[in-house]
């Protein structure tokens, strides 16, 4: 619906990361009414070699929506039982934009899941007939072997080097118009979040033959699903490396000297994370009060660790759920609705629960 395009449609600088502008217009109406070249001009953020990429591509960049919504509902995903959450696009966009202004392991995953859901996104409308640049992969014909044998190339193979390519040239754009330490480490992640999408691609066969025999074979190049990307990319953030630039500022070495160089699919960072207790403009955090938190847990959504030491609240409430389920043949399932009372506990705020800003 127009809502929801004009919406994914201005959160487009966010895959580019950076902060998005707060905006009146609508993308979708100045598709509508007036030239690509109009519209490329009007999206805020973009540095040049972006807009070129607009005006060039103007499908494409409908494609980048949803591949926006792909990363975001990913990354809120992995993050659901952490202190920051990855909400802050949802409840403040220029919150998102704080973090990725630091250097932190979550600045780091997010360009690399944003710049993975470009490549899905481009690869996945190659794929589809969605875009007049590209196709299926066109390297993927006559005949080739593996384990099991001879096998012809057929089908729709995903053109994953054209989607790389592209989430390159237009997401990278922004950073090579700098030098310094924070662009450097965008570049890093954002290549360690494509080689990502790229590292699950996976050959799909079809038998022809007597009794569905394989004596023949048809093969393609699919993506897997972007979870397993997001699931590889969280333990790449779990597993970030902390670096410092070298002296001739070039690259990057590693801040302890008892962790190993990281390789091109690690994830890099410079600064620690701040805890994400509290309310702080300055860092993008939203806090975690009023945060539901697991009483039973010893994990990150504990209510120790959730509530930072607060304490938290519990209130009983009711609600319907599925029970009584049997299965009737052949093939129905048939619930009763039952009224179940549960205990929510949510994370106390601060005796100062207002904004802290050093600003």
């Amino acid at each position: 619906n127009m809502n929801f395009l004009s919406g994914i449609w201005w959160s487009l600088p966010l895959v580019l990361v950076w902060a998005t502008p707060l905006v009146t217009s609508s993308w979708w109406y100045m598709g509508a009414v007036g030239s690509s070249r109009v519209m490329c001009d009007n999206v805020p953020g973009l540095v040049s070699r972006q807009r070129q990429l607009c005006r060039r591509y103007p499908e494409a960049m409908l494609s980048i929506g949803r591949g926006v919504a792909a990363w975001t509902a990913e990354c809120q995903h992995q993050f659901r039982r952490h202190r920051w959450d990855c909400n802050a696009l949802e409840r403040g966009q220029r919150l998102l934009g704080r973090v990725l202004l630091r250097s932190s392991r979550e600045s780091a995953f997010v360009h690399a899941i944003s710049s993975a859901g470009v490549v899905f996104a481009i690869t996945r409308a190659c794929s589809q007939g969605e875009l007049k640049s590209c196709s299926c992969d066109p390297k993927k014909k006559g005949s080739a072997k593996d384990s099991k044998g001879h096998f012809d190339w057929g089908g729709c193979s995903d053109n994953i080097d054209y989607g790389v390519k592209f989430a390159r040239a237009f997401v990278d754009a922004k950073e090579r118009k700098g030098k310094d330490a924070r662009a450097l480490m965008n570049l890093h992640n954002n290549r360690a979040g494509r080689k990502a999408v790229k590292r699950f691609l996976k050959q799909e066969c079809k038998c022809h033959g007597v009794s569905g025999s394989c004596t023949l074979r048809t093969c393609w190049l699919a993506m897997a699903d972007f979870r397993k990307t997001g699931d590889y990319l969280w333990k790449k953030y779990n597993g970030a490396i902390q670096v410092v630039m070298n002296q001739d500022g070039t690259g990057f070495t590693v801040a302890n000297k008892r962790f190993k160089k990281p390789t091109k699919n690690d994830l890099v960072y410079f600064e620690s994370s701040p805890d994400y207790c509290i309310r702080d403009r300055d860092v993008g955090s939203l806090g975690t009060a009023g945060r539901v938190c697991n009483q039973t847990s010893r994990g990150m959504d504990s209510c120790e660790v959730m509530c930072c030491g607060r304490g938290y609240d519990t209130s009983r409430v009711s609600r319907m759920t599925k029970c009584e389920c049997k299965f009737h043949w052949c093939c129905a399932v048939r619930c009763q609705d039952c009224l179940e009372v549960v205990d929510i506990h949510t994370c106390k705020a601060p005796k100062s629960a207002g904004w802290i800003s050093r600003t």
